[in-house]
This record gives structure tokens, sequence and C-alpha cells, in this order.
């Protein structure tokens, strides 16, 4: 049986999770302690905190879920009285008991990292009715700093009220010392309790000055280390030789909080991997194609991007059932308008509904893409797939497998082929900006895989709908490109964004430099995406003539035939050199020439005429060269070497033919870009001392013999068309 809703499984998992928590089943509350929070809202950070305490048994009771926040904003200024109030409400039913130890934490930026036997075993060796965790600064009232008691210099100083714990007792009378109004400060309550010597004596209340039990992040990022054992993660700070067991990630480090919150609670470890990859995913293959949930994919082609073509066809080759995609595409480019057309052909009618806005419609990036989520809103879409021109999705699964992780945002980790840009930043910068991160490379090379709590992503992503319900202009900032407006608006609304590398999903275009002057710009762009140029450009059996054992096509003596470009590569390269024009004419007069003169001319096109000189050595280097030592044992010769790398074209109105003569070369390569039969009549090479001719040329092919000395050779005439050959006079 499959369930018609699968929206309610998507997005209702956290509250059925926290509902079987939260019932009856007494771990630690037998051990003697309970687990107590304010939360309003259940964020990403606070269901996190959740499956922590989960993992150790721990049982927590959380006060002001669903109501609002009335305690100030606590981020960037005092505040959070409101909690105290909610505390003094939900602790009424313990007020009195001495047989119970509570810990209060906050909630969406702490984790645990042990369970409520390590807990209490610490608790109690300090000797205290109750025990506030402590750090490195004296806030909100700086002036107050020289009351405090004084410490060891590995020691901190000053209370923290994000953590603390004590007998119900007396953190009931605490609370009730004095009232409280919503937007007061509940560091500067529990402080001035605390440095009231009588106070302190009547509650015996001790700070965690050496972070035995509290690890407050804040000002301490050089103390502490990420460390192993077996299948379990933990934190040790260096300085006081402690290993603490609730974490805070308070004040402005959240960033790095999180990342090292990816490895704690066991979510990664050196023996296990990546544990947890595994909560709350969901499985589609349980589900029935008419059961699977909207989604809106956002398409947006905003700069000049090389092989746009594939990105389009990739686009539509997506394992996922069309009628459940609603599919919006912003092209904001001329350049890119054909290719953009192309692809609405082909994909006419495939989707539940499409909608195009073209260069002409004048659409800000900015626009565009807020219009997007506006758009899935109106559809109530249940996820919104944004997908840049540059990301590649080359594992066609990726929709699927992203949505079967269930997170809040997601991105599959893509990257610049052997580069180490990335569409996310493992860490920012006080501008704001990237910073990598200890793990980046790491994470990046595959040494770390798993699932990666990130402050950016870009060029693709995956949003859950329950989010895009609460996303309002996100793209909008006049300070930063739309991408990281989005990722500061996440991360200010405590929205999770995570990076996945479980699987291998596909890669990142290299926009950079790209040559558009143009009709087959991707021919000159072999540098900056080898692998798509490969991709497009290499015959696909190029490879097996490099096999062990291969047996070369040998139609002459010491003549070699082999496959090594595609179709496109010869419509490409002829197409170019025909817009062009400046064909030489097959005159011996030469100005190309250093001398001026050519004994045996072709009517041809230098590659250096067109800017293609330099991509072509390259060409020879990484794809000739090695044809040329398996066939020509003990030459070897890197960098090939050729001054003359040419398209000749063999025309019944100028040029038929081509007379006997020896190549200026080490060895000669010949490759046929268009097909005898279809685009010309006759036509072929003919080697005089075998007297063995080649007359079947194969589009794509390549022919390499021997220059200067022994393979006297001539060009056989056509008798209709036009015939064109790209060769190259290797090692003169």
């Amino acid at each position: 049986m499959y369930p018609k809703m699968m929206k309610s499984i998507v997005l209702c998992c956290g509250i059925v999770m926290l509902v079987n928590f939260f019932s009856v089943h007494s771990s630690s509350l037998e051990d003697g302690l309970l687990i107590v929070t304010v939360a309003t809202e259940e964020t990403d950070g606070f269901l996190r905190y959740v499956r922590s305490a989960k993992k150790y048994d721990l049982d927590v009771k959380v006060f002001g879920l669903g109501e609002d926040w009335l305690g100030g904003d606590v981020a960037n200024s005092a505040g959070g009285g409101y909690k105290i109030n909610l505390l003094k409400t939900g602790l009424t039913e313990f007020a009195g008991r001495d047989d119970l130890i509570l810990m209060f934490t906050d909630s969406y930026d702490v984790v645990f990292t042990n369970g409520a036997s390590e807990i209490l075993e610490k608790f109690k060796k300090m000797d205290a009715r109750v025990v506030f965790s402590a750090e490195g600064f004296c806030w909100p009232d700086k002036s107050l700093a020289e009351k405090y008691p004084a410490v060891t210099t590995n020691e901190k100083r000053f209370l923290n009220s994000g953590g603390f714990m004590g007998y119900a007792k007396d953190l009931y009378e605490i609370l009730h010392y004095r009232s409280t109004a919503n937007t007061d400060d509940d560091q500067l309550y529990y402080t001035n309790i605390f440095l009231d010597p009588e106070l302190r004596e009547k509650w015996k209340i001790r700070l965690d000055t050496r972070s035995e039990i509290f690890q407050n992040l804040n000002g301490a990022l050089g103390e502490i280390t990420l460390k192993f054992k077996g299948s379990t993660s933990y934190i040790y700070n260096v300085i006081s030789g402690t290993t603490p067991v609730v974490f805070h990630g308070n004040g402005p480090v959240k960033v790095e909080f999180n990342r090292m919150a990816n490895y704690l609670s066991d979510g990664w470890t050196t023996n296990s991997g990546c544990q947890s990859c595994k909560d709350d995913v969901i499985d589609l293959k349980q589900f029935l194609e008419e059961d699977f949930p909207t989604v809106m994919i956002g398409v947006f082609v905003e700069k000049k991007t090389p092989f746009i073509t594939e990105f389009f066809q990739k686009v539509a080759a997506l394992k996922y059932p069309k009628q459940k995609i609603d599919l919006l595409l912003h092209n904001s480019l001329e350049l890119h308008k054909e290719a953009t057309q192309v692809f609405m052909d082909t994909v006419a009618n495939s989707y539940r509904s499409i909608n195009v806005l073209h260069p002409s419609d004048k659409m800000s990036e900015i626009n565009a893409r807020n219009w997007a989520v506006e758009e899935c809103k109106k559809k109530a879409c249940q996820y919104f797939f944004s997908v840049d021109s540059d990301a590649h999705l080359d594992n066609d699964m990726t929709l699927q497998l992203l949505i079967e992780q269930n997170r809040s945002v997601i991105a599959p980790l893509i990257a610049r082929t052997g580069k180490l840009w990335t569409n996310f930043w493992g860490s920012l910068g006080t501008n704001g900006f990237y910073a990598r991160s200890e793990d980046y490379v790491d994470i990046v090379e595959g040494r770390k895989i798993g699932l990666w709590n990130v402050p950016y992503i870009s060029s693709m992503y995956l949003i859950q709908g329950h989010v895009v319900s609460k996303l309002t202009d996100p793209y909008t900032a006049t300070d930063v490109d739309p991408d990281m407006a989005l990722c500061r608006y996440l991360r200010n609304k405590g929205i999770f964004m995570y990076v996945n590398n479980v699987h291998f999903f596909g890669h990142l275009i290299d926009t950079e430099n790209f040559d558009t002057r143009h009709k087959h710009n991707e021919l000159w762009d072999i540098f900056n995406n080898p692998q798509d140029w490969e991709k497009r450009y290499i015959h696909e059996n190029y490879s097996k003539s490099l096999e062990e054992g291969a047996v070369i096509s040998q139609p002459c003596p010491d003549v070699f035939w082999f496959p090594i470009v595609t179709d496109t590569f010869g419509n490409h390269l002829i197409e170019e050199m025909e817009l062009f024009g400046q064909w030489s004419g097959g005159k011996t007069e030469d100005p190309r020439l250093a001398g001026g003169y050519e004994n045996v001319p072709t009517d041809d096109i230098h590659m250096k005429q067109v800017d293609l000189e330099r991509q072509w050595l390259h060409f020879l280097k990484v794809y000739v060269s090695p044809l040329q030592q398996k066939v020509f044992l003990g030459y070897y010769h890197d960098p090939p070497a050729a001054l003359l790398n040419f398209v000749v074209k063999y025309d019944i109105n100028r040029q038929r033919s081509l007379r006997p003569h020896h190549d200026s070369s080490t060895f000669t390569i010949n490759i046929a870009l268009n097909s005898p039969g279809v685009d010309f009549e006759g036509g072929g090479c003919r080697f005089l001392r075998y007297n063995c001719s080649i007359t079947a040329t194969r589009k794509g092919w390549m022919l390499m013999h021997p220059g200067r000395l022994t393979h006297y050779h001539e060009g056989l005439p056509i008798s209709n068309g036009t015939r064109y050959i790209m060769v190259s006079f290797v090692d003169p």
C-alpha cells in the first residue's frame, strides 16, 4: 500500500520523531537526569539537537514550542528573559525535588556528545548544587568582569547562560528569585545571582571553568579539536585537557560550529563514515510515480556558458516523472537563444507546465530567481530544484537522490573537473565571503564522504516546499550576488544548507575566458573544459586503440588508421573554416610561410589563421602522441612540434587533387572531416612506393604515416562535391 500524500512524509517526519521521542521512554530519567530546553520553532538546529539527545538516550522536555518568541533579538543584542519565564512555568512540577537533576541548554546551536552517566559523573565531581557553563567574554555588561572570582590561565572566568545544570529544587528557586521581563537579558539575570557571594554560597553555584561538561565555542576555536575513537566522535579541549559533553556554538561562530557538528554525535567518524546520512531518509522506490512529490525545476542561463547544448540534454534526461515537474527557464543571453529554443522544442508538452523568460523579456537575474520562488509557491510545489547552466547533471538520478536525503536545503557536490572549484564553501571569512575549511579539500577529493552542513551553496540545489513557503525575495541584495544573498537569507533564518558527496552527481563547467567570437565556440575550449571537449569531439572508440593487444588497422604499409574525432568535430571545423573563408587558392606563392613559397600547394586554411593553433598542438600532445607511440615504437618526442596544421579543401572548381610529394615531417596525420559517397565522390590518398591507395576514407578517422623519406604520396582527384581533411606535419 502506497501513501497518497508524499508531502506528509517528507515534511512531517520531524514532528513524528519528536512525538515518539518525547513519549514515555525514561532512560536518562531513570538515572535522575532530565534535559530541558526552550524552542519556539522546529528549526533545523532544533531537530539536530533532538537527534543528538536521542542518540544518547537523553530525555528532553521542550518549552515554548509553537509559541511566538517574545524574548527580543538575541542574535544581535541582549535579551532572552522569555526563556526564564517559560522555565518558571514549565518547571513547576519539579519544584522542591532534590532527587532530580535538571540540565538546561539552548537548542538551536547545541549538540550532545555523550549520555547521562558521563554528564552526572562530571557534575558530581564538581561538588556543586548548580553549575553554569563558562566563557572568555563578560557579556552583556563588561563592567561586571572585575567582580568575578579569579581563575587560572587555562580556565574560563565568565558565566554563560546557554548551558547550566543542578538539582531541580535549587534551579526552581533561582528562576523565581525575582521577576524578569521577557526582553530582559537572561545571562545578566544569572550573572547577578552568581556574583552575589551569599546567593552563590546559598545555592552552591560553580562555573564550569575548565569545560568539563559545557564547551562554549565563541572565543575558543583554537582550544578544541575533533577526535575519533572507533565509531565515535567527540571534542577535546587541548587547553584544559577535558572532553566536554555539551557543545554550544554561541555567538558569531555558527558556521564553524555547524561544520564541527557534522562529525559530532557520531555523525561522521573515521571508522564508520557518514552515519547521519541514514537519518530520516526517504525511499522513493516504495512509491508509485503518481505519488511522487511535485517539483518545480528552475533553469537559469545567466552567463556565457560553453557546452550548453549538453547541459540542456542532461536536464531533459533526468529520471523523474515529467508529469510531476513544472519547468521554469530564464535565459538572459542572446548568445544562447538558439540552444534554448532547441531545448524547448525537444521538451514541448513533456512537463506538467513550462514557462520561459527570454532575453527580450528583460528580466534581471534577481527578479527571475525571486519570480521562480513565487511561482513555486503558487503551484504549492513540494520541492524547488534550481539548476544553473554551468552545472551539468551527469547522474540522471540526481533529483531522486536529493529528495531521498530529506533535508531542508541540499546541493549535490559538483566541481570543475580536476580542480578544487566547487559549488559550496566550507567556511566564511570575516567579510562574509569564501574561506576554506580544514576539511574542504578532503570533502572535494572524496577522502571524506557524507552529508555536510555548509554556509554556502550554488549552481544546483534542492529546497523543500515548506522552506520555499517561508521565502520572500531571498535573492535580493545590493551588496552581494543573488547566490550569496540566498545563502545569507537562509543562514539568518537558521535553515541549514547541506552538500552531499555520497554519490557522483555531475560537474561544473568553467565559464571563465569563454571565447564567443565564433559559431562553434567550444572548439576553442579544450583547455578550460577538457572533459566536455573530449565528450563532444573525441571519437567514442578512440581509447580502444590504446588498449593492450589492440589490432590497429593498416591499409597500406606503415600507414595506420585510427578513429579519433566525432562527426560533430568534422562538421564544426568545416563550418568554422568556411565562415572564415580565406582559402589559400592552392598557389605556390604563400605569404603565410617563412619563405613565402610552397612547392606543393593545397587550397587550405591554417589553424593559426583562426586562432586554433595552440589548441591543436595540445590535441596533438594529448590524443595523437599516444597513438603514435603505440605504432611507431621507440620514437618519443614530447611535446610534438608542428609548424603546419591546416584544413585542406578539395573542390572540383578549385583544386581537385594533389600531385605526388613528400611531407616535411617525421610523421603526418590526415583526418577525414567529411564522408565519401555522401559529401563527395572520388578522392583518397595513394602511396606510390607501395602502389597502395586508400579511397574509402572514414569521417573522423585519422591516417598516420611517416613523412619525408619513405611515404611518397598523392591526393587522388575528386569527381563531385567537396572533400575536407585536417593535416598536420608533425616534428618537421
